[in-house]
This record gives structure tokens, C-alpha cells and sequence, in this order.
């Protein structure tokens, strides 16, 4: 087993939430990864969307505050995208590069994670085969990320690190965890 811990850092253009820290750790057992993030803080001051009785595939989750994750094959430019929702909603795409060619992955027809949700933190942990999309002897890359929507609307981008002038969770070079 491959286990890694981190700690996202906020794009640096946009303003700081001194009070706020996502950490956390991910690690890969043959084909089964499994990411867990915890979002630690004044949570009053970030928009979360509260859980949801019927959680499920939902687009543009992004647009709110949203635990993320890319996902590379190691010397390949396809890449898959999860997104998963405090509220519990999720959606994977698989890009052919660059944000190129962009769909919903159909591999997965729900992604099982939970999200314990207490004063001064939130948790999420996913646990996942991905046999679906990647053979086991394959190595991978990820760019572990997080979208933190402020109350006032505002939102932040949160990543291991940032490799661009803007914030861009899509490009390569911030792939920087293996497994």
C-alpha cells in the first residue's frame, strides 16, 4: 500500500482565508483508492450545501464548494475528473488531454463516499475501485484539489500546487502525487 498525506494551499491571487485548512490523506491498495479530506476551521463563513436525501451524479458541482481530485495515467495524456459534493452528490469526466474531449465517465454509476459534516470541520472520505478506468500495475498521478465557496460568494481554489498564472487544476504539471 501507497499512503500520502497533504495539505492544499489557496491559489495565491485570490484572497486567503487565514482560519480555514484542508488536509488529509490518500493512498492506493492494488486498485483501491481511497482519498480522505478534511476541511478544518470557521466553517460559518464557507457556503455548504447541506446534504441531500437522494444523493447523485450532478453537473457543474464545481460552481460550489467541492472536493476534487484528477486522476492521470502515468506517461498518458487521458485524465478523469471527480468531483464529490459535501451534500453527497458526485460526477466523474474523463478528458482525452488537455480539457480536451471532455465526458461524463459512464464507468461509474455511483461513487461511495461519506461526509461527516461537525462544527469546526468537515470530512470526506471516498473509497474506490478503479479497475473500471485503470489497470492495477498502471501507475498513476493525481492533483488532489478543493473549491471553497465563501458565503459572499466568493470562491477559492485550493490544490497541492499551482503551476499556472491562474488557477488551473486541469494542467499536467500539478499532477504531483503518485501511486
Amino acid at each position: 500500500m501507497n499512503k500520502q498525506t497533504f495539505s492544499l494551499q489557496p491559489f495565491s491571487s485570490t484572497e486567503s482565508f487565514p482560519h480555514l485548512k484542508i488536509t488529509g490523506n490518500i493512498s492506493r491498495n492494488a486498485n483501491q483508492l481511497a482519498i480522505c479530506y478534511n476541511l478544518g476551521g470557521d466553517l460559518k463563513e464557507i457556503a455548504i450545501v447541506p446534504p441531500s436525501n437522494a444523493p447523485s451524479r450532478k453537473y457543474e458541482l464545481w460552481e460550489d464548494t467541492c472536493f476534487e481530485f484528477f486522476l492521470g495515467i502515468k506517461d498518458s495524456a487521458r485524465y478523469w475528473e471527480f468531483n464529490l459534493s459535501p451534500a453527497g452528490h458526485w460526477n466523474v469526466y474523463h478528458f482525452d488531454g488537455y480539457r480536451q474531449g471532455m465526458q461524463e465517465e459512464t464507468a461509474f454509476e455511483k461513487l461511495p463516499f461519506s461526509v461527516q459534516n461537525q462544527v469546526d470541520s468537515l470530512g470526506l472520505v471516498l473509497d474506490v475501485n478503479l479497475d473500471k478506468i485503470v489497470l492495477a500495475n498502471q501507475g498513476i498521478e493525481i492533483s488532489i484539489t478543493t473549491v471553497i465557496k465563501h458565503i459572499n460568494g466568493e470562491i477559492t481554489y485550493w490544490a497541492l500546487t499551482h503551476r499556472g498564472a491562474e488557477a488551473d487544476f486541469h494542467l499536467r504539471d500539478s499532477f504531483i502525487t503518485e501511486l
